[in-house]
Formats: structure tokens, C-alpha cells, sequence
């Protein structure tokens, strides 16, 4: 039987953010992008929680507790923003976006 290590946890938090980050990158929607960020703040969570599980210490898990708060305050407010803008604008493009610098 595979035994799950932490190695399986590293590689799959590495490819969560390499997708998240092309995401963030690539993407011009929003709401993709916001996904995309979510998908990087979960992979680095894997990543305290792997290495809290290896080293026998729960600090690593309290951490992603607080930061899975912290990310779900963040998507209200992205979301929040986004629908204030969808509104405005009646897209959700990044590059209608631009136009608000001042």
C-alpha cells in the first residue's frame, strides 16, 4: 500500500499554486482571478499543514485555521468590490478596471 508523505502534500500544494498563479496571470475575469487567488492561499495552507503534521506541532494547523479566516474576510470583500463594480460597469473584465485609476 502507498503511504501518503509529506512529499505527496508538497507536490500537490506546488501544483495548486503554479495553477493559481498561471490563473491570476492568464485570466481577465475577475471572478477567475479571485478563484486563481483562493487556489494560492489554499496551496500555501497544504503547505503549513504538511509541515505542521511532519514536525509534530500544531502551530502549523492553528496558522491555516486563522488563514482560511483571513482568505474567506478577503473573498467578501473581493466579491463585495466586484459586484460595486459590476454594477458601475456592468462587467467583470480587469481591463474595464484600468480605467478607474485616478
Amino acid at each position: 500500500m502507498l503511504e501518503i508523505t509529506t512529499n505527496h502534500f508538497l507536490v500537490l500544494s506546488f501544483l495548486l499554486f503554479v495553477i493559481g498563479l498561471i490563473g491570476i496571470l492568464t485570466r481577465r475575469n475577475m471572478i477567475t482571478v479571485l478563484m486563481s487567488i483562493e487556489l494560492v492561499l489554499n496551496s500555501v495552507n497544504i503547505n503549513l499543514i504538511a509541515f505542521s503534521y511532519q514536525l509534530s506541532d500544531l502551530t502549523g494547523q492553528v496558522f491555516a485555521i486563522f488563514t482560511i479566516a483571513v482568505a474567506a474576510g478577503e473573498a467578501a470583500v473581493g466579491l463585495g468590490i466586484l459586484i460595486a463594480f459590476f454594477r458601475l460597469r456592468d462587467t467583470a473584465h480587469l481591463d474595464a478596471a484600468v480605467e478607474l485609476k485616478g
